[in-house]
């Protein structure tokens, strides 16, 4: 059963009950009460979906199929990829936040086979909007990181352990092909890849925030001295797709993301009170309602907005550091890796806040 698309319902239609769920509370919000003000049934119609928020919803994961083209091969990405992580991520850091290095280590399991897992945290008070900042209860601007990098798959999965626990995570899903126009290199059910947003990113021509935009990392400017490559301006995807004994490659990213909203209503609820203490009881609940699920949509939108601009600039950044990457081994990745830990430890501690912040 599908709850009806109401004005104060939330603005999707992908919640349903789970089995046993007992929903005979709800009311029609259109239902007449008679004798009761308007303003009293709306506050009871919050009452009655406040009470039934608590019953087990699930809610279907927001999903995005991303092509990330690349005049790079397959095995150079792997060095380049991992070069260029290490290099932002000490761009990033510094006075407090930015990247944590917990664990990085060699595995090996059924499923994927040998790879190299890390888990890393994210520390990102400042990389938010200031709205949501100054809303986030302690803990929940610290984002974990476990990837499981059994290269040329990828797998990485981002939660928030100490706030929102099991109701948020975010799934990536890379596979590095060769191939450039590979529709379902994940094998989604065809019912579930219906649904999933495709979104192309070309890293020469898509436009960049005038705040991220840094003339030495772009594209359409750049040329290897090493390698011959670039500048990549115009149809340089087609051109590429033609010539397929030049370096080309695709990443081909699935990102899932399952957002569950109850503590961080209560979060909203407690700011609006804070602010809104003089308005009667029945209107506070009715305003609470509307900044709950106004707030739903603008982190969804903002979400959805980061997935993009991190992996735009993050490839722009691994292009036009090609030069200082190419020819290194995975020897030197790992020693490389091991003294950047060192390094992001001592920025966080002692320097100032660095790198991108948030697009307000």
């Amino acid at each position: 059963m599908i709850l009806s698309n109401s004005s104060i319902n939330p603005p999707f239609t992908v919640m349903q009950p789970c089995p046993g769920s007992d929903i005979r509370g709800l009311r029609d919000p259109h239902d007449v009460i008679p004798g009761v003000p308007p303003h009293v049934r709306l506050a009871k119609m919050v009452v009655i979906r406040e009470l039934d928020v608590s019953l087990p919803f699930r809610f279907t994961p927001m999903s995005a199929r991303i092509r990330v083209y690349l005049p790079i091969t397959v095995p150079e990405y792997q060095v380049g990829q991992l070069w260029s992580v290490a290099e932002a991520s000490k761009n990033e850091t510094g006075g407090g936040e930015g990247v944590e290095v917990l664990v990085n280590e060699p595995f090996e399991n059924e499923e994927m086979g040998k790879g190299q897992y890390t888990h890393k945290i994210y520390h990102l008070k400042s990389k938010v909007p200031k709205w949501i900042s100054k809303l986030a209860p302690k803990g929940s601007l610290e984002m974990h990181e476990k990837a499981w990098n059994a290269y040329p798959y990828c797998r990485t999965i981002i939660t928030n352990p100490d706030y929102m626990k099991e109701n948020f995570e975010l799934r990536i899903e890379t596979w590095h092909k060769k191939e450039l126009n590979l529709d379902n290199p994940h094998k989604v059910a065809p019912e579930v890849w219906r649904n999933v947003d495709k979104v192309d990113i070309d890293i020469g021509n898509d436009p960049v925030d005038r705040r991220d935009y840094n003339p030495k990392e772009d594209p359409s400017v750049y040329h290897s001295f090493k390698t011959g490559r670039g500048p990549l301006k115009g149809d340089w995807i087609k051109k590429l797709a033609k010539e397929t004994d030049q370096a080309q490659m695709c990443a081909y990213k699935l990102v899932t993301v399952e957002f569950k909203w109850w503590g961080l209503q209560t979060a909203v609820e407690k700011f609006i009170q804070k602010e809104k203490e003089a308005l009667m009881c029945a209107y506070k609940l009715v305003t609470i309602e509307f900044k709950w699920w106004g707030l739903q949509t603008a982190v969804e939108h903002f979400i959805q907005k980061s997935e993009r601009r991190i992996f735009t600039n993050f490839h722009r950044q691994l292009f036009c550091w090609l030069d200082e990457w190419h020819g290194l081994t995975m020897e030197d990745i790992r020693r490389l890796e091991d003294e950047t830990k060192l390094e992001l430890d001592k920025q966080r501690a002692e320097d100032e806040i660095r790198g991108h912040g948030s697009l307000d």
